[in-house]
């Protein structure tokens, strides 16, 4: 056992306090501080605050008798928007850890929210899993919004290899959009995705400061036009929905090279990941849809979700 390892075992399993470890190893009291903290950055400790089972029990039923999805995981509430984020994605990470297994196909979208799973440091495990691209990529895209960067670091993260989609996020029209769907290269990791046991996706909401329109996808008055029209929110980036959980009649429905609504509805497993409270209302929408399986978001967002879902 190496001594940081040591020193973490004794602080936090034998309640050890820092001042008789650095009496016992001969340290600074602030030496003794940086090296738990150093615990916690490399995965050593994992501290994990979870929501009250009860309560936490009691919001997945609801959700289960309102919306008919299968698993509910609910985060503590954070202040920090990043922080908040890392909560979520912590519980999706420990949650995928029961779940996986050899062979299984996963397909990952795009987004900050799907991107913090990887994040969460779990113990090395060999898997024979395939994590594909279930939309195709951006150069104006951020390393969070590249669904074969996600792919790669979820596949290092949980085991397996990753599967690239070779063709564009987003098209200038529907004509381009159904000539690069007809390719083989593309056919065959779409094909790949449809099969897949999970699909993790993240959920968007549609106003002139997302990050649709922060990589230029869309123009801020393309986005008014969609809102005037019902859009609410989008699901993978792919499919505008209204708050009836309906596709969105909008001019920049079709653009998009990746599985559509209809497809991740044939998914048997998928895991919506949404940590934002400016989500709400895309959250409810998606719920409405019916594609969703899974949903990770936090304890305040799922009440608030029950109490919006109850008048809209």
């Amino acid at each position: 056992m190496d001594q940081v390892t040591e020193i973490a075992a004794l602080y936090y399993l034998e309640q050890v306090t820092q001042e008789d470890l650095s009496r016992r190893f001969s340290m600074s009291r602030p030496t003794i501080s940086k090296l738990l903290k150093r615990a916690r950055e490399e995965g050593i400790v994992d501290i994990r605050v979870r929501a009250r089972p009860a309560a936490a029990a009691a919001l997945e039923q609801e959700f289960q008798r309102r919306f008919g999805i299968a698993r509910l995981l609910t985060a503590v509430d954070q202040r920090d928007q990043d922080a908040q984020r890392d909560s979520v994605a912590a519980i999706v990470a420990m949650h995928l850890d029961t779940l996986l297994q050899d062979e299984m196909i996963i397909a990952v979208g795009m987004g900050r929210n799907i991107a913090a799973i990887a994040s969460h440091i779990g113990v090395p495990v060999t898997r024979a899993i395939t994590f594909v691209s279930a939309i195709g990529g951006s150069m104006r895209a951020g390393e969070h919004m590249s669904s074969d960067h996600i792919c790669r670091r979820l596949a290092a993260r949980f085991g397996g290899e990753s599967e690239t989609l070779y063709a564009p996020a987003l098209v200038a029209d529907a004509q381009m959009r159904r000539a690069l769907m007809a390719n083989d290269v593309v056919q065959h990791t779409l094909n790949r995705a449809r099969r897949a046991d999970i699909a993790l996706i993240g959920i968007g909401d549609v106003n002139e400061d997302s990050n649709m329109v922060r990589m230029g996808w869309f123009s801020p008055a393309e986005i008014a036009a969609s809102k005037l029209a019902g859009a609410i929110g989008d699901m993978m980036g792919y499919d505008f929905i209204t708050i009836a959980g309906k596709v969105a009649d909008v001019p920049m429905q079709g653009r998009v090279i990746g599985l559509s609504l209809d497809e991740l509805r044939r998914i048997p497993n998928v895991i919506a990941i949404a940590s934002e409270s400016t989500k709400i209302v895309a959250i409810l929408a998606a719920l409405r849809t019916g594609t969703i399986t899974t949903l990770a978001t936090t304890e305040a967002n799922a009440r608030t979700i029950l109490e919006l879902d109850a008048t809209a």
